[in-house]
C-alpha cells in the first residue's frame, strides 16, 4: 500500500532528508551533551543523542506536539516501549541473515522476523486503539492510521494464516533421521536426511536392541546412549560443524516451503517492516525522553514547552529555571532562578563562592537550550527561547594537561578553537576557564576573550573565581562597543547572612573574594583559630 511519510520527529520527508544530510544542523556534539549532563538524563543505546538536535523551528514545534501527546496518553508510551526491543531483535536478525547467506539459519531467521513483525503490528494496533482517535499530533495520528490499516488488510490476514501454517510445521520438528554411507574403512562418505520427525529419539542398549529383550522394533529408540552436543572433549569447531550440517539438512527439507515464504518476505513484509525499523531510533529517543519527564513529574518539578522566538532575536528568558540533572540526583528541594539574556546583557560574568551554584546554573542554561532544540520541554515554569546554531562549552579539568603546552596552552588553544566556530547566534558556556594560571594572567586573557565574544554578539556565561574580572565590565563593554558588540553584565551567586542561597542575582559583586567565607566555613578564620571554644 502507499503509506504517508511517517516520523515521530520530522514533519516532512524533506525535513528528515535535510537532517540526515547534516544541512543547517546546530553544532551540538556528543561531548557537549556529555559535559552538560544530558547523556545521563537521556541515555540511548541504538543511536547518539547528538543525532537529534535541530535548529529548525518547524521541526521543534512538530516534536513538541508529539511529546505533548505522549505525555497525555501514557498507554501509547507503554506500547512504544514494548515494541522497541522487538524492533531491535528484527534488526539483529537481519544482520545475522545477511551474514548467513543461503544457510538453513537464514531461512529460520526469515520466519522469525515475520513472527516478530506480526507481534509488532499486533502490539501497536492494540495499544494505540483506545487513544488513537484522540491524538492531536500529526506523528501519532499517522502512526495509528498506518498500523490500523495494516492490521485490517487482507495481506496481513493472509500473512498470519501462512505464518501459522509454516510455524506449526517447523515448531513440531523434534528430530531428523539421517542415513550415512561408509567406505571400507568405515569412514562416512555420503549422508542424507531420511525423515523429519515429530518425536524425539531415546537412548537404548545395543544388546537389548539385538536380542529384542526390552524394546519393540522402535524406530525412535537408539542402540546406544544419546550423546549431547557440546559434551566433554568436543571442540567448538566440531560442534559448529555439526550444527551447520544439521541446519543444512533441515534447510533441504524445508527449502521449497521457505523459499515461497521468503518471496512473501521480499514482496510484502520487508517493505512493511522497514518503516518501523526506520523509526526505531526515534522510538528509543521519545520513550527515553518521556521516562525522564515522568521522573521529574514524580519529584514535583515543573517543565514547560518553550515559546519559540526567531533565531535573530537571540532570546533566552526563563522563570523558575533549574538544573534537572541536579534535581534527579539529590534528595530535597532544588533552588530555581529566573534567568534572561536581554539587550542590556547578552554575556554574563558569573562570580560567587565555591559551591555556590555557579556551575549548576551555567549547566542549567545549556541544558534548557539543548532540550528546546530536541523538541522537549525545558526545566522551568515559563520560557521563551530562540534556537541557537550551536552550543559550545568549556568545562576544563585535569584531562586538559599536555606535556608540550601545559594546561594553560591547552586551554587557550581550545578557547580559540571555540571562538573560531562561533557565530552571533551561538551560545557559549565557560566554567572556571583559565584557572590553570595566576589571577593576573587569567583576568587579562579573560577580559580579551569576553570583549571579543561581545564584539561577535554571542550569548554566553563566563563562570569564574576571578572576582576582579567582574570589576572590569565597563572596560570590556567599551572595547566590545567599539566593534558594535553586545553588552556584558555581572551575575553573582548569592550569599545571605553568610549562607549560600544558590540564588543567582544580577548585580555587581561586593568586591570581596569569598576567601573569608571559605575560611570561616572550615574553621580557618583568625577568630575560630584563636578561640578554642569555637
Amino acid at each position: 500500500m502507499d503509506r504517508p511519510f511517517l516520523s515521530l520527529l520530522y514533519p516532512t520527508e524533506a525535513s528528515a532528508e535535510l537532517h540526515r544530510a547534516s544541512e543547517n544542523l546546530p553544532r551540538i556534539d556528543e561531548d557537549t551533551a556529555e559535559q552538560l549532563g544530558l547523556s545521563a538524563l537521556l541515555p540511548l543505546k541504538s543511536c547518539a543523542l547528538s543525532d537529534f538536535f535541530t535548529a529548525d523551528p518547524e521541526v521543534i514545534l512538530y516534536r513538541q506536539r508529539t511529546f505533548a501527546d505522549l505525555l497525555r496518553y501514557p498507554t501509547a508510551v507503554a506500547t512504544l516501549s514494548r515494541v522497541l526491543p522487538i524492533l531491535c531483535d528484527i534488526r539483529e536478525l537481519r544482520a545475522l541473515e545477511s551474514a548467513g547467506g543461503d544457510s538453513g539459519d537464514a531461512y529460520l531467521y526469515s520466519m522469525t522476523e515475520i513472527e516478530l513483525y506480526v507481534s509488532c503490528i499486533d502490539l501497536l494496533a492494540e495499544g494505540l486503539t483506545d487513544d488513537g482517535d484522540r491524538f492531536e499530533s500529526p506523528a501519532l495520528t499517522t502512526l495509528y492510521k498506518t498500523v490500523r490499516e495494516l492490521a485490517e488488510s487482507d495481506h496481513y490476514r493472509e500473512l498470519n494464516e501462512k505464518l501459522n501454517a509454516l510455524s506449526s510445521r517447523v515448531r513440531e520438528v523434534r528430530s531428523i533421521t539421517v542415513g550415512v554411507n561408509l567406505d571400507e574403512q568405515l569412514r562416512p562418505v555420503e549422508a542424507g536426511v531420511l525423515s523429519v520427525n515429530g518425536e524425539t529419539f531415546k537412548s537404548g542398549k545395543l544388546l537389548d536392541k539385538i536380542l529384542r529383550m526390552s524394546f519393540k522394533n522402535d524406530a525412535f529408540t537408539c542402540i546406544a546412549a544419546l550423546a549431547p552436543f557440546g559434551g566433554r572433549g568436543q571442540s567448538e569447531n566440531r560442534e559448529a560443524a555439526l550444527n551447520s550440517a544439521f541446519h543444512g539438512a533441515l534447510a533441504e527439507v524445508f527449502r521449497d516451503s521457505v523459499k515461497g515464504w521468503r518471496a512473501i518476505v521480499g514482496d510484502y513484509v520487508l517493505s512493511n517492516t522497514d518503516f518501523l525499523l526506520s523509526i526505531l531510533p526515534e522510538i528509543e529517543f521519545v520513550t527515553r525522553a518521556i521516562a525522564y519527564l515522568e521522573h521529574l513529574t514524580a519529584l514535583g518539578k515543573d517543565y514547560v514547552f518553550p515559546t519559540l522566538a526567531a533565531p535573530e532575536e537571540k532570546a533566552f528568558a526563563a522563570t523558575g529555571l533549574y538544573n534537572p540533572d541536579v534535581a534527579l540526583r539529590i534528595d530535597g528541594p532544588v533552588v530555581d532562578n529566573d534567568f534572561a539574556f536581554d539587550d542590556d546583557a547578552r554575556i554574563y560574568i558569573l562570580t560567587g563562592p565555591n559551591r555556590g551554584g555557579k556551575s549548576v546554573i551555567t549547566c542549567a542554561v545549556g541544558i534548557a537550550q539543548a532540550l528546546c532544540q530536541l523538541g522537549l520541554p525545558v526545566p522551568a515554569k515559563s520560557a521563551t527561547l530562540s534556537p541557537a546554531d550551536g552550543i559550545f562549552v568549556h568545562f576544563p579539568d585535569g584531562a586538559d594537561d599536555t606535556i608540550d603546552k601545559g594546561r594553560l596552552g591547552e586551554e587557550c588553544a581550545r578557547l580559540r578553537e571555540i571562538f573560531d566556530a562561533l557565530t552571533e547566534n551561538s551560545l557559549v558556556l565557560l566554567d572556571e576557564s583559565l584557572s590553570s594560571t595566576g589571577a593576573y594572567e587569567a583576568a587579562y586573557i579573560a577580559a580579551e576573550l569576553l570583549a571579543s565574544f561581545g564584539a561577535l554578539g554571542v550569548r554566553g556565561i563566563f563562570s569564574t573565581h576571578l572576582h576582579e574580572l567582574a570589576a572590569s565590565t565597563d572596560a570590556i563593554n567599551e572595547k566590545s562597543a567599539s566593534r558594535g558588540g553586545v553588552r556584558i553584565d555581572n551575575l553573582v551567586a548569592g550569599i545571605e547572612e553568610g549562607l549560600r542561597s544558590f540564588l543567582i542575582l544580577r548585580r555587581k559583586p561586593d568586591g570581596r573574594s569569598y576567601a573569608g567565607d571559605i575560611a570561616d566555613k572550615y574553621g580557618l578564620s583568625f577568630e575560630k583559630l584563636t578561640n578554642k571554644e569555637n
